[in-house]
């Protein structure tokens, strides 16, 4: 048997188990509890670093989608406010924030908007 066809065996076998052994650890991964849950918190970490790379203020967003949960939800208090979704595109006007605010096992979306004065609003209560 000549070096070449050994060299190429030897690669071969490298290779499958490289194969077989990433797509153990792959599924281990994906099977793992709470895998999803973790996911979702990298995500929203991720919207939320990037809308404060962005210069929007958190707080003021916040605050925004407190004082729209007291008109269109009266009485609803949520447990947690979380950015889900930032849609920054070019301009204010066209700026969207996304949220979801829970309270006893109920949840609530809101959509913010910018206006041409950078101010946030409401656009919608789901």
């Amino acid at each position: 048997m000549s070096a070449l066809a050994i060299v190429l065996i030897v690669l071969g076998a490298l290779i499958l188990v490289f194969l077989v052994g990433g797509f153990v650890i792959a599924r281990r991964r994906a099977d793992r509890p709470g895998w999803e849950e973790h996911i979702r918190h990298a995500d929203q970490a991720l919207e939320q670093a990037r809308a404060a790379d962005r210069g929007w203020d958190r707080e003021l967003i916040h605050a925004t989608a407190r004082t729209a949960l007291g008109e269109h939800r009266p009485g609803f208090e949520p447990v947690s406010l979380d950015l889900v979704l930032v849609d920054d595109r070019p301009g204010v006007e066209e700026d969207r924030a996304h949220l979801i605010a829970a309270a006893r096992g109920e949840t609530v979306r809101l959509v913010l908007a910018r206006d041409a004065s950078g101010a946030w609003g409401v656009e919608r209560v789901e």
